[in-house]
């Protein structure tokens, strides 16, 4: 069936008017902060021809041609600077993954411990552009012919349910792909409005004057060419005033109006939320997003640029969508969104959002500190300030925050992007570097490929973006050979790390402290980094919840096993009370249970940590 064309199509309508009790639609969580998310991006991940992987029933499939990757395959596709550079352009286009590729995979990631799977945008690119990466749309209502079809995304979203996998889809409001061209050549901002040559045709001519287009004249208009839906042609529906400057992108109103590089900032209205009046191109996103929820069964979005949206839009977006999640029974619709620089506190609490991404360097300080790069008080610092920053506790945190360790465009680190395995003996800390996101406050999520210690690195975002499934862009610069390996020993400790959340509430939503460590037994004080980093040490800390303790404890010496004592909650450990071990890494054989002592009036127990390890007591 083809896509609409409208926001008033009657498929549309229709769609949107579904509502219990007709219409059952799947159930929000009981709580987010409760739930592990895997990121990823459709184009680089899976295209269903990998072979040998395991099916949904845990049954390894025969079919497919591209085998599983062995370390004999490393650097296979760079072995000459033409194969090198062949690697290179391969990752600037799309790849070739694919919805049904997705699908796939959902047994592996459900017996990762996945239970909500975040999909990089999914809808219809300008089709002549290689935006793989899906944040350049030109139609707001179809899916994009090189990642599936409409039917596809809701046979996958249902899926993903029996599996006990939530779906939240990432989606973009700020802007539009290039759908158009200015009469001035690449313009920048300046304040003015530009004259605009008019939208692209299917040929990525400028041929089709801005404004409703008259299909009688331009017949082949739809679906490759301008805009859709019809309601956001309107040369209203733009700011055209165009590029950001480089030094311009916190500067107001330019980083509001200006474009994000030749995608097109689309015109949301004032950026006050007091008295504000959505524009007709808001209003007919909202419709769109609308749709996407009940057509599909969705359970939430992710929203990108938040920050360039300003907080009138985002609030009136936020509010009409989650008036009609819960008008289908959705509840707890997730809203998170990407926030950028340092309103993001403001943001969710002004707009209405639910959680946020890059809140206070959260993912810097994850990445950095198991490698001993940074003083762990910097990370949990974050979160003890709550009371500084009027947030009442730093229980705010819980389920306001999504934190990952790796992503896909790494803000914080400029010009030069790296996975975490990418550098500074990351493949042997990963592993802790994923408890501390499990255990710690806020809703955790693993970027794809960080199970399998993807190490990509380079001067550009497809560095971290390789393809799991292969292909010409592969992983570990190789070609041709898949990534879905549930005998990797970083894979099968995440899964364990994932159960263990799952079935301790402690670790979900307790409060968190940061504990005193000794070498001595007598000397205590918190872990810092003396001298020059890398700091190799035990850092500990314990999530509190009722009249539980569970006590977190990682290592940052990639090479040698480390003893400490670590201080506990006196009132809940007293003296000759035990702890019993849930989980650690290496080679085990640690005295188990744990016994308490006080030591100059407080409790304490020693522990060993293995290597780069992980040691989790209850």
């Amino acid at each position: 069936m083809p896509s609409p064309r409208s926001v008033a199509d009657p498929e549309v309508k229709s769609v949107l008017a579904r509502a219990p009790p007709k219409h059952t639609f799947h159930p929000s969580p009981l709580a987010w902060d409760d739930q592990v998310l895997y990121f990823l991006l459709p184009d680089r991940f899976s295209n269903g021809a990998e072979k040998g992987y395991k099916d949904t029933a845990g049954n390894p499939v025969a079919g497919g041609s591209t085998p599983e990757y062995n370390p004999g395959d490393y650097e296979n596709a760079i072995g000459t600077d033409a194969n090198a550079s062949n690697w290179r352009n391969a990752g600037t286009v799309f790849v070739g993954g694919t919805l049904k590729g997705l699908m796939t995979k959902l047994g592996y990631l459900s017996r990762l411990g996945v239970t909500a799977l975040w999909v990089g945008p999914i809808f219809k690119q300008v089709s002549k552009l290689e935006t793989y990466h899906g944040y350049g749309v030109q139609n707001f209502l179809d899916i994009d012919p090189r990642f599936g079809t409409r039917e596809e995304l809701k046979e996958l979203v249902t899926a993903a349910h029996k599996q006990g996998i939530y779906v939240v889809l990432d989606i973009i409001l700020n802007h539009s792909g290039n759908v158009f061209e200015y009469v001035a050549d690449n313009p920048h901002y300046t304040g003015d409005t530009f004259d605009v040559k008019g939208f692209y045709d299917k040929d990525r001519h400028p041929n089709i004057p801005l404004g409703k287009i008259d299909e009688g004249r331009h017949p082949n208009a739809f679906p490759d060419a301008a805009i859709w839906p019809v309601e956001l042609q309107d040369k209203g529906c733009f700011t055209r005033k165009g590029q950001i400057n480089g030094d311009g992108w916190d500067r107001f109103p330019e980083y509001l109006d200006g474009d994000f590089f030749d995608l097109k900032d689309v015109a949301l209205g004032d950026s006050n939320p007091d008295n504000f009046n959505a524009t007709p191109a808001l209003r007919a996103l909202c419709q769109c997003y609308k749709y996407w929820i009940a057509y599909a069964d969705i359970d939430g979005y992710r929203i990108d640029t938040v920050k360039h949206m300003g907080d009138g839009p985002t609030r009136y977006f936020a509010s009409v969508i989650r008036e009609y999640a819960q008008f289908l029974g959705k509840e707890k619709f997730l809203l998170m969104g990407e926030i950028t620089g340092p309103r993001a506190f403001e943001t969710v609490e002004a707009t209405g959002l639910d959680a946020a991404l890059g809140i206070g360097n959260v993912q810097e300080k994850l990445w950095r500190v198991p490698k001993g790069q940074a003083t762990p008080s910097e990370y949990f610092d974050l979160f003890r300030n709550a009371l500084y920053l009027n947030k009442g506790s730093h229980t705010w945190f819980r389920d306001k925050v999504v934190t990952m360790i790796d992503d896909h465009d790494q803000v914080w680190r400029g010009s030069y992007k790296g996975r975490f395995c990418s550098e500074g003996e990351g493949s042997k800390l990963v592993t802790a570097a994923v408890a501390l996101n499990f255990y710690t406050l806020g809703i955790p999520c693993i970027y794809y490929g960080t199970e399998q210690a993807f190490d990509g690195q380079g001067g550009g975002d497809e560095y971290i973006r390789e393809a799991m499934f292969g292909g010409e862009f592969g992983a570990f610069r190789s070609r041709d050979r898949h990534f879905f390996d549930e005998g990797k020993p970083v894979w099968k400790d995440i899964a364990k790390l994932a159960q263990i959340r799952k079935q301790e509430i402690t670790l979900r939503r307790g409060r968190q402290y940061l504990r005193e460590i000794s070498g001595d037994g007598v000397h205590f004080g918190l872990p810092d980094i003396i001298g020059k980093p890398p700091m190799h040490s035990v850092i500990a800390w314990s999530r509190l919840f009722a009249s539980e303790e569970v006590l977190c404890v990682i290592n940052t010496d990639p090479e040698a096993e480390l003893s400490a004592w670590v201080t506990l909650d006196s009132d809940i450990r007293p003296q000759g009370s035990t702890m019993d071990l849930l989980f650690e890494t290496g080679t085990g054989g640690h005295p188990t249970p744990l016994r308490v002592q006080v030591v100059n009036g407080r409790s304490v127990v020693e522990v060993t940590v293995s290597s780069g390890g992980v040691a989790i007591y209850k």
